[in-house]
């Protein structure tokens, strides 16, 4: 029987498609870890005990069982964007999660965040210099989430109980020292990956081609070509009966729980 040789080709596809494999996992947000989807944070036997007491919360005014939501979320900021994001959301009424940065973004434009949090939104940490999470130890860990929960805090008077780690990157020890902060995790589910391009009308269409209920929308509104592209999505996806909730209405009556990972 004929030996079998592996040619560098064959092995050059083959490594590329573990690397293929590998980035679609990250995208999606699949991996090893358990996630929790927005139904089953609803569906929580503590959540399904407030909402039979009437116990008021987050998202006390808006029944996501009941109703088509969808969570509108951005990352990486403040930026030069955020006022004129900030203004769009104000006249469409619209109520959004920021994930933001602390260096570079939270301690340059304080007054952006406690605008943020003085107009409704959701004050939500992203690290501090977007390291990516699995790739350094636990200290580095606590280091990049605890600044930003110190910094965000020193403006408005609250540590944020959200966290997005960068790319979607998560572990056992990311976990472990969330919990230890009482951050709960929140992936997405429709991202227009705005950093490739400055295309407004793409991003539109890649966030309305992927919206569904109960989703979560990523967009940074530190691209040139995100911001312009909002007031389309907003409009587009109340036609289509959307209502637009912060990330804890979405889980509301439940609650998110520190550590856990949260994705539709």
């Amino acid at each position: 029987m004929p030996r079998k040789t592996t040619t560098s080709t064959s092995r050059g596809v083959a490594a590329a498609l573990v690397v293929a494999a590998c980035l679609t996992s990250v995208l999606s947000g699949c991996s090893s870890y358990d996630v929790t989807s927005p139904a089953d944070a609803r569906a929580h036997p503590a959540a399904a005990a407030a909402a039979a007491d009437g116990a008021a919360g987050a998202g006390a005014g808006v029944d996501c069982a009941e109703e088509r939501c969808i969570a509108l979320t951005f990352d990486a900021g403040p930026s030069e964007h955020t006022p004129r994001l900030l203004d769009i959301l104000k006249e469409k009424k619209v109520c959004a999660t920021f994930f933001l940065l602390g260096k570079n973004h939270v301690v340059k434009h304080p007054e952006l965040v406690k605008r943020e949090a003085d107009e409704g939104h959701e004050i939500a940490n992203h690290t501090w210099s977007h390291k990516i999470l699995t790739d350094i130890g636990s200290d580095a860990v606590r280091e990049e989430l605890e600044r930003t929960q110190d910094a965000i805090a020193k403006i408005t008077g609250h540590r944020p109980t959200l966290m997005r780690p960068p790319q979607g990157r998560t572990d056992d020890a990311v976990t472990d020292v969330s919990r230890e902060l009482g951050l709960a995790q929140v992936l997405w589910s429709a991202t227009a990956k705005d950093y490739s391009t400055t295309d407004s009308a793409l991003i539109e269409k890649r966030i309305l081609d992927q919206a569904d209920r109960d989703g979560i929308i990523l967009l940074h509104d530190i691209y040139d070509g995100t911001v312009p592209a909002v007031p389309g999505i907003i409009d587009e996806l109340t036609k289509r009966g959307y209502t637009f909730v912060t990330v804890p209405e979405l889980l509301a009556p439940g609650a998110p729980e520190p550590g856990k990972v949260y994705r539709p």
